[in-house]
């Protein structure tokens, strides 16, 4: 027995001391954060929103083009035969209306430059004709029938003369330079050319030229068959293009075509849109948002701010640095821009609109 004590002794001294390393080692350890907080430099990366109440409306997805209003497209088209003999201007410049586009010879300015000399030459003379009968019809040797002949013949020079510069005039002859001038017949931009420095030109070579006002446009949408009872004329839209996705154009449904698309099988629609900063170019396509309005009221948020987690939609709600939370919503209607929520926040807070899930899947872990 006394044998066994020192043995026993040996064992309790040793367990008391792992029991106090293990306590100490408790008492160093560092501890978790109870809550998640924003840093100054990962808050600055962030942007907010708070929800608004508002009437809900709906959106059709639609695709489309740009084209040119055709009521502002100007075409010229060559009134003699002739050969270009210089081109300034290329397809997309911009051009004022008067500004030379290129210039031609041709026979026929030769023709009516010949015509115009004689009549001024045949003018000359029956002015003094008329002069000189003037003179003797009042000394009473000529007869007025004389006198009405001279100023009946002059009359009809004139009138040839005025008739073949006004030719000119229509051509955009220039006498000095031997050239027919084409000249823009409006201001905007060039969207096709046919001709180059040496070709052959004549009436019957169609559009030489193609001038496009491009400050109001129209865009074509594509309505199937599935939407022709939901779309109407009238209603909003915002488009949006690959080339500026962070930019929506607002505007309206002006006309819905009667009959479909024989190649395409959709009903076209017609949106006019101002194109001031002339982003929106002929031949681009575009993705449009037709709005269809809803009778019912709710909270809308930015649709960048959902986080979509486990088959449920959340935000992250915002109170202050150190007061964040993930927060449940219902989805009523939403679009690319907007969406409307049955259940979630309301104005008294903000949500987080980007570099969200960073923030969600940090509180994720905290909850765990």
């Amino acid at each position: 027995m006394l044998r066994k004590f020192p043995f026993l002794l040996i064992v309790l001294v040793i367990g008391i001391a792992a029991c106090s390393e293990k306590t100490e080692h408790r008492e160093t350890a560092p501890e978790k954060p109870e809550t998640y907080c924003l840093d100054s430099a990962f808050k600055s990366r962030l942007t907010f929103a708070q929800p608004a109440f508002g009437k809900v409306s709906e959106s059709i997805h639609l695709t489309g083009s740009i084209e040119a209003n055709p009521d502002r497209v100007v075409s010229f088209v060559s009134l003699v035969s002739g050969v270009v003999t210089s081109v300034n201007f290329s397809i997309g410049d911009k051009v004022r209306q008067g500004q030379v586009l290129a210039e031609m010879q041709s026979t026929e300015l030769s023709a009516l430059q010949s015509e115009l000399t004689t009549l001024k030459s045949k003018i000359e003379l029956a002015e003094k004709r008329l002069k000189s009968v003037k003179g003797m019809f009042a000394d009473g040797v000529s007869s007025e029938r004389e006198l009405m002949e001279a100023q009946s013949d002059l009359a009809i020079l004139q009138s040839d003369l005025a008739r073949t510069s006004a030719n000119l005039n229509l051509y955009s002859a220039s006498v000095t330079r031997g050239v027919f001038q084409i000249l823009a017949p409006a201001s905007g931009v060039i969207t096709s050319k046919s001709v180059t420095a040496g070709s052959r030109i004549s009436p019957d070579s169609g559009p030489l030229f193609t001038v496009s006002d491009l400050s109001q446009i129209w865009i074509l949408a594509n309505i199937h068959a599935t939407n022709v009872a939901h779309i109407t004329e009238g209603m909003g839209v915002g488009i949006t293009t690959l080339s500026y996705p962070d930019e929506q154009f607002k505007g309206k449904i002006t006309n819905i075509n009667s009959v479909m698309d024989e190649e395409a099988k959709v009903l076209k629609a017609r949106i006019e849109l101002p194109n001031k900063d002339m982003k929106l170019k002929p031949g681009m396509l575009v993705d449009i948002n037709v709005v269809k309005p809803v009778d019912r009221s709710a909270w809308s948020l930015p649709t960048s701010a959902l986080v979509f987690d486990d088959n449920r939609n959340y935000v992250v709600v915002y109170q202050n640095d150190c007061r964040l939370a993930i927060r449940k919503v219902e989805i009523i209607a939403q679009d690319e821009a907007t969406t409307y929520l049955s259940e979630g926040p309301d104005s008294t807070e903000s949500v987080i609109t980007r570099n969200q899930l960073l923030i969600f899947e940090q509180l994720k872990n905290f909850q765990n």
